[in-house]
Formats: structure tokens, C-alpha cells, sequence
């Protein structure tokens, strides 16, 4: 049995960097930039005003001063002309200030009567104009690895990027096994359940940015899981669930092993999610993941998501640990790392008096889970602990 850094060090050697793919922009939303990018344009290219007024010559700025307007500037409509002493071109929001104008009076401090506009008497020393550059410049480099956000896009866009170096999405083969186990829909027999892991975990993949391929259910024979693991090849990762335990209808890892799995490592020191089983199937990372739900969707998240963002390009972390103090007293842990369901309450964690690892209401209940180390002694309400998001 190894401990969760070792699992992790373990699992994160079994996978690479996927190669990149250009896509469209309009496709690049919660992608991961693969590549730095530059601007080929600058923002503003043009010193542009911030409101809706007149553009002047600020010498001639004072109060009561009177100028006749030859002209008018709009977005996407610059006055052409060079502005002169005494003259006043009409402007509006965004659009270029005129050759020979470095101030903008804000029309509700002007009294306009034909061509002549007269100044108020508080115009202030601000100049309402957005110099060029303002935003960003051409050359300036949006930096990779990066997911890009709804903001990221629309800066791309401004930046008259078209097309996008990502990382291309791993694709994972999700296998649930088990002779107990119904699709969601289907009416269970007597001694069945309806499969609720590999749908919360495509969920969690599909959310990570992975193109998941849901297989269907293996049952407990050797024919059965070798015909689901055929039906993998092609993927980037393999998750099984169930099944990778040692009892007599455990079966994934024997038929594995006869298919080319070679095994990194099998338990690991935590809870819930000891049956955690890595290898290399025919050059396809494998993780056997258990069967209890709380334990399928833990090793997700401690597991399976860090291995996907260095999928990703997105470097080797674990998930970050974050810090809050205890809301209860809790007992002393035992030998195994426990990530235990808890939730966030007035700032405080509060671990649910409920761990089982069936449990999966108390999961989706939960917004944490807090972390025990090994061995760690009681612990009072008011002591900081450890915990990750969820």
C-alpha cells in the first residue's frame, strides 16, 4: 500500500502533454491555450474618446470659451480634417479624436446654438481621451498554458486572433463494471443497483475538458470486461470502476494484466478509495478506480482530475490544498489519509457525522473535503485544517 503523493507521482509518470490542435475561436471556450499568442493589432489603434461631447484644443479650454463645430467624429467615422484655432469637432464614444485636438468636453458642459458651442464654467482637467495602446499593444502576448475563460475569448477577438493553439481534449474510455449494476432508466432486478459512477464522472471530465466515451456496463467474466477494455483502445485513458479489488468476482485487473496491462501500483493509504488501481494498458494510461460511489468520485477528484490537467499541459500539481478551522471537535485519524465529506459554514469546516462510502447524499450535499493525515491527533473546534473544494 503507498501513500497518496506516491499514487500521484505514480499516476502523473503513466501520462505526457497531448499534442495541439488549432481550432476556431468561437470552439476555444474552456480549451487550454497551448501556445502563447500576440496581438496584431493594438487597442485603441487610435487615441479614442470616452464620452459623448466635443473634441478641442485644450489651450483654448477656459471658462464661457465659444467655438464653432466644422465637423463630426462617430465610431467607425473619423472627421478627416485638421482642427484649427477656435474650432470644435462634434464626438462621440470610441471614436478617433481629430488631427490637431487633445481634449473632450463632455456635451452636458456645453450650451450648443447652431455651429457654436459655448463652455460651462466647471469643465474640470480631465481630457475624456483613451490614448492608443490603452488596452494592450501589438506584439503583447497572451501566455500559455492557459483555460480560457468567456474573458479570454473576447480579448483574443480583440486582438484579431481567428484561430487557436489548444491542447487536443484526452479522450477517456469510462467503464463501469459489475453483474449488479442497471443504466439510469432501466428497471433494476432485485439484487441490482442503477450505475451512478461513471455518470458523476463523466460529468467531472466533461467538466475538466476531456471528451468522455461512455462504455457499456462489463459484467463479472472475463469475455465481458475483455470486449469493454477492446472497445477502450483508441483512448487516451482508461478509468474501470469496480471491479479492482482481489475478491473472486474481481476481475479487472487479471484480464488486464492478459490483455498487456502492466501494473504501476495497486492500494493506496486513504479513504475512502484504498482499491486504487494504475498501469500501462498497450500504451494507454489505466486507472481502476472502486466501486462505491463516495469512493469513485473521491479518487476523481484527488486523482484522476490532477492526471487530466497534465493531459492538459497544465503541469503537475495535486488539487490545492485550502485552510479553514474546524467547526466540531473531531477524533483522532488513523493510518490512512481521510478525505471526508464536510461542508462550509460561516467560514468554518464541518465534517459530516455521516463517511460511509455509499453515502453519496452526503456527498452531494457536501462543498469539501477535509483532509486527515495520517495519524493525526484530535483536533478542536477552532484548529485549521486542510480541506479541498468540491
Amino acid at each position: 500500500m503507498i501513500s497518496v503523493d506516491e499514487a500521484l507521482s505514480a499516476l502523473f509518470a503513466l501520462v505526457e502533454p497531448l499534442d495541439i490542435e488549432h481550432v476556431p475561436l468561437r470552439e476555444a471556450n474552456g480549451r487550454i491555450l497551448a501556445q502563447d499568442v500576440t496581438a496584431t493589432r493594438t487597442q485603441p489603434p487610435f487615441a479614442a474618446s470616452s464620452m459623448d461631447g466635443y473634441a478641442v484644443r485644450r489651450a483654448e479650454v477656459e471658462p464661457d470659451a465659444m467655438f464653432k463645430v466644422v465637423g463630426e467624429s462617430a465610431a467607425g467615422h473619423r472627421y478627416n480634417g485638421s482642427l484649427r484655432a477656435g474650432q470644435a469637432v462634434r464626438i462621440f464614444t470610441g471614436a478617433p479624436i481629430p488631427d490637431g485636438a487633445d481634449f473632450v468636453v463632455i456635451q452636458e458642459d456645453t450650451t450648443r446654438r447652431g455651429d457654436l458651442i459655448t463652455l460651462g464654467r466647471n469643465i474640470g482637467n480631465k481630457d475624456n481621451i483613451r490614448p492608443a495602446g490603452t488596452d494592450f499593444e501589438i506584439g503583447q502576448a497572451v501566455k500559455a498554458p492557459l483555460r480560457l475563460r468567456p474573458a479570454d475569448i473576447a480579448l483574443l477577438a480583440a486582438m484579431n486572433i481567428a484561430t487557436v493553439p489548444v491542447t487536443r481534449k484526452p479522450t477517456v474510455a469510462v467503464l463501469a463494471t459489475g453483474d449488479e449494476l442497471v443504466q439510469p432508466g432501466e428497471a433494476p432486478g432485485p439484487d441490482q443497483i442503477v450505475a451512478s459512477n461513471s455518470f458523476g464522472l463523466a460529468a467531472m471530465l466533461d467538466e475538466l475538458g476531456a471528451e468522455t466515451r461512455m462504455l457499456p456496463i462489463a459484467r463479472d467474466n472475463s469475455g465481458s470486461l475483455k470486449q469493454a477494455l477492446t472497445l477502450a483502445q483508441g483512448a487516451d485513458l482508461i478509468l474501470t470502476i469496480g471491479g479492482a479489488s482481489v475478491g473472486d468476482h474481481d476481475l479487472v485487473a487479471p484480464v488486464a494484466a492478459e490483455m498487456g496491462m502492466e501494473q504501476s501500483f495497486y492500494k493506496v493509504a486513504m479513504r475512502p478509495g484504498k482499491p486504487l488501481m494504475a498501469g500501462h494498458m498497450n500504451g494507454i494510461a489505466m486507472i481502476g478506480l472502486p466501486g462505491n460511489p463516495v469512493s469513485a468520485m473521491v479518487c476523481g477528484t484527488v486523482f484522476v482530475a490532477p492526471v487530466l490537467r497534465k493531459m492538459l499541459g497544465l503541469g503537475t500539481a495535486p488539487q490545492p490544498l485550502l485552510t479553514a478551522p474546524l467547526g466540531v471537535d473531531v477524533p483522532p485519524n488513523g493510518p490512512r489519509t481521510h478525505y471526508m465529506r464536510a461542508r462550509l459554514r460561516n467560514g468554518k469546516i464541518h465534517p459530516d457525522a455521516r463517511q460511509d462510502s455509499s453515502l453519496l447524499s452526503v456527498l452531494a450535499t457536501a462543498d469539501a473535503l477535509m483532509v486527515r493525515p495520517v495519524d493525526d491527533p484530535a483536533r478542536a473546534a477552532g484548529d485549521m485544517v486542510n480541506y479541498l473544494e468540491i
